[in-house]
């Protein structure tokens, strides 16, 4: 009889201790997944940037040597992270499939002008600098327009912002639920042992003595809780990367294995917070008190 009630006690105790794991991981797990796109959201926004085309729209007495000699020079330019020449046979079968197969039939001849799509580096993607770059770029001979869209920089640039404040205040708020959910949770961990606690109190144990093996534990838990919690992260990550290679491309990688770091010690540091204020409130209250 002894022996069966020792085992249903352990079996509520490890079921108790899974349910407190799952419950703080699938926390921990939510902040942390908004806090790796907010604090990636600079590298977000520069992979939109550097991935806007500006094309110079060359004259049509220029060659295509000449073309590809400027988009040479160009590359070399520390704004610029690539320069693609666009011969003509290239810019026409672009406009086949915008227009149709049939759009030079009504021209006597192909009045597709060679071009260079450039890639800028991120930093230089705002209205002030584009205007700046767009100036350089037509004291070139061989350029005769430079062709961005003036709409998609304003929108980009301010959409990004918007999407930062966003973010950043999902993760405030996310931080303070989950530091209240893993704080009732410890609470409800710590509160089942309160009748040991008062024993222990009866005998003379002291405050500290009392409080060690049930910090510890809350180490353990929280420990083992953002340990999962990375990696569940991590996994997602990769799994997503596996088939969508953009998402590598957006996220920086020290800034991730800090989000990580971050989650794994944020899971020990709340719960061991939420511990020692539980220990210490249960210690003091009266026997009374115990049963409520």
């Amino acid at each position: 009889m002894v022996a069966r009630e020792k085992n249903i006690i352990s079996k509520r105790l490890i079921h108790s201790y899974l349910s407190s794991v799952i419950s703080i991981t699938l926390v921990l797990v939510l902040v942390g997944a908004s806090a790796l796109f907010a604090a990636n959201a600079g590298e977000i926004s520069r992979f939109f940037k550097e991935n806007m085309v500006v094309s110079l729209i060359l004259g049509q007495s220029v060659t295509e040597e000449e073309g590809q000699e400027l988009a040479r020079k160009l590359t070399s330019d520390p704004q610029v992270l690539s320069a693609d020449f666009i011969s003509r046979e290239q810019g026409t079968q672009e406009m086949k499939v915008l227009l149709g197969e049939d759009f030079l039939s009504v021209f006597e001849s192909n009045p597709v002008p060679l071009s260079i799509d450039l890639h800028l580096n991120g930093d230089m993607v705002s209205r002030d600098s584009l205007v700046f770059l767009k100036s350089r770029f037509l004291k070139e001979p061989a350029v005769e327009e430079v062709v961005y869209q003036e709409s998609l920089v304003e929108i980009l640039n301010a959409n990004l912002r918007k999407i930062v404040a966003i973010l950043t205040g999902v993760v405030i708020v996310l931080l303070f639920i989950s530091f209240v959910l893993i704080n009732n949770t410890v609470r409800l961990n710590v509160y089942s042992r309160r009748f040991t606690i008062h024993t222990m109190r009866l005998v003379g144990a002291t405050r500290a003595f009392i409080r060690r093996p049930l910090m510890r534990h809350a180490l353990v838990q929280g420990a083992v809780s953002g340990l999962l919690a990375a990696g569940c992260i991590a996994a997602a990550l990769w799994w997503a990367g596996s088939s969508n290679e953009i998402l590598l491309q957006i996220l920086d990688e020290r800034i991730t294995g800090f989000v990580l770091l971050g989650v794994f010690f944020l899971g020990i540091i709340i719960c061991q917070i939420s511990a020692f204020f539980v220990v210490n409130k249960l210690v003091a209250i009266s026997k009374d008190d115990l049963y409520y």
